[in-house]
């Protein structure tokens, strides 16, 4: 035996002292790597007792390793790695002062990091280990539950539509998707049962229960969940939320404090991606860093943090539990191994269409008739140009509720006497107006030999939008178009700007949001634009995206860059 270790040895005996133990070897250490840890709040607890029953042995090498946990909001931390890098995430704004960037994240779900990698591949890791698991359910007051057949019956979620959208007896309510993941997971599950279903019945239904969900919508979880029932009493409960995605451990938690109304926990078919606490080591981590991220890595596992997971509601990577895991009524003791998470083409269509749903603007729609807008689109079955860009404005008006406003015009060259642009349908709350705008959607036609009088019809819908500034919406132009201005009478792209500039009154913002399809788009040309005016230019070479481009283009209009 070495002279230290002896000397180690007769110290335990002597003081019986672990903390002069841990305080020896400490100072035996070459060096010490401080490593900084942000962790979800749920996980928090469970991955701060690992750590502290591993001070004093945790080492890389021959540096001893020091681990700051911190408790923090999954979306603080992605705003401020947004933030970090110059941009930010849609929906969450900028990131608190307070909140910094770690050595290592453990979010709930790997949909953080597929959200921040849209942003830019190297703001996350490529991959992340996870480190425990919670399904996504259905959380209902169990009283509700019971009349759905809960525990006993499996319910889809084609069984609980007609139950969310139309029963007046039921107050549905979710997290918002942009920062919660578990709202995010379950309105994707709920979606994708919606396209299910199929055609228009399938988008009315999914439109339906967004809406539904959103009338109850909260911005944090406990506010959420400080509107179930907290009477027995037939009053409080039919003020009461009814229904909500979350986390089977934000049940269980919920239930631990005795709540008077607990809650069932619903696991509904198809299930929703669970969350799954990935273990990110953030790039641009120094080499040490990164090795002792490992090392800590290496003890999220076995049965003692597995049983620390189940103190705190939460399931081990795999979905199994440990010991004195207080499941819900129902759960199974082993969950489906984790899904891959959804594609984040998916992830984004859903914010964009969520933020439809839940922030109504003041929009005029102006959309290209020229003749070119009559080639057909391989990819959409022969369609034209201009039937798939009317299907998409279609597709946008049925999420619209009657807050909205919104107006349309078209635009060739020569449309109306000299002008380029025609007005169909002014901008009016849809309340008195929708069935008018579905009418003069439905009689768009191209005109035979017409241009494309896009700088002209930009700066007069621009100045209409202004002349109507309604303070308390985000007032918006969405041009649609499939090329670039060919009226040689008009405006050039010069003067377009110039005009632009000076009429623009920053009291009075509004927005100019260019959609191009196909490939005689000049992109930059349409981004000077929209530079000039603020708003985006979102350009596809294949018409039939132009939806998914609508929905994009609507949803920026509050001003929320994807």
């Amino acid at each position: 035996m070495s002279i230290v270790a002896a000397a180690v040895a007769v110290l335990v005996v002597l003081t019986g002292s672990w903390g002069a133990y841990r305080a020896l070897t400490n100072q035996l250490c070459g060096q010490k790597i401080n490593l900084s840890l942000s962790a979800a709040p749920e996980i928090a607890p469970a991955v701060r007792e690992t750590m502290a029953k591993a001070e004093g042995e945790l080492r890389s090498g021959d540096k001893c390793v020091s681990v700051e946990v911190i408790s923090a909001d999954p979306a603080d931390v992605a705003a401020a790695i947004a933030n970090h890098h110059g941009s930010s995430l849609g929906g969450l704004g900028q990131a608190s002062v307070r909140t910094k960037v770690p050595d290592v994240w453990i979010p709930d779900s790997s949909m953080w990091l597929q959200r921040l990698r849209s942003g830019g591949q190297d703001w996350v890791p490529d991959d992340a280990q996870s480190v425990a698991r919670s399904p996504v359910v259905l959380a209902m007051p169990e009283s509700a539950a019971t009349a759905l057949g809960w525990p006993n019956k499996k319910l889809t979620w084609t069984d609980l539509f007609p139950r969310l959208i139309s029963d007046i007896r039921v107050r549905s309510g979710v997290v918002e998707p942009t920062r919660d993941a578990a709202g995010l997971s379950g309105l994707l599950a709920l979606v994708s049962a919606g396209e299910a279903v199929g055609g228009s019945a399938g988008r009315q239904t999914t439109v339906g229960a967004l809406r539904a969900f959103a009338i109850g919508r909260s911005a944090l979880r406990e506010d959420l969940l400080a509107r179930f029932p907290r009477s027995t009493d037939v009053t409080s409960a039919a003020r009461s939320l009814t229904a909500a995605p979350l986390t089977e451990q934000a049940v269980i938690s919920y239930n631990s404090k005795q709540p008077p109304v607990p809650l069932a926990a619903l696991y509904v078919d198809p299930a929703p991606v669970p969350l799954d606490y990935p273990f990110a080591v953030m790039p641009g981590t120094s080499v040490d860093k990164g090795t002792a991220a490992g090392a800590v890595l290496a003890l999220l596992a076995g049965d003692a943090y597995r049983n620390r997971l189940a103190a705190v509601g939460l399931r081990g990577d795999d979905g199994g539990v440990g010991a004195g895991f207080a499941a819900p009524r129902g759960a199974p003791s082993l969950t489906a191994p984790t899904a891959t998470p959804p594609d984040p083409g998916r992830i984004e269509t859903l914010l964009s269409t969520w933020t439809t749903v839940t922030s109504p603007g003041r929009m005029l729609a102006v959309i290209d008739v020229s003749s070119s807008m009559t080639q057909p689109v391989p990819s959409a079955g022969g369609a034209t140009r201009q039937q798939v860009t009317i299907e998409a404005a279609l597709r946008g008006l049925a999420l619209f509720d009657d807050t909205w406003s919104a107006g349309l015009w078209i635009f060739s060259t020569q449309l109306d006497g000299a002008n380029d642009y025609r007005q169909l349908v002014p901008i009016a709350p849809l309340s008195e107006q929708r069935q008018q705008l579905l009418a003069a959607l439905g009689e768009v036609k191209s005109k035979r030999d017409g241009g494309n009088g896009l700088y002209d019809t930009t700066l007069a819908a621009y100045k209409a939008v202004q002349a109507g500034w309604d303070p308390s919406r985000v007032n918006s132009v969405v041009i649609m178009t499939d090329g670039m201005n060919d009226d040689q009478s008009g405006l050039s792209l010069d003067q377009l700007v110039e005009e632009l500039r000076r009429v623009a009154d920053p009291a009075r913002p509004v927005q100019v949001i260019a959609v191009g399809i196909g490939n005689d788009v000049v992109e930059g040309d349409l981004k000077r634009i929209t530079d000039t005016t603020g708003g985006g230019t979102f350009t596809t070479s294949d018409p039939s995206k132009v939806g998914d481009l609508f929905l994009k283009a609507i949803a920026l209009r509050t001003g929320v860059r994807r």
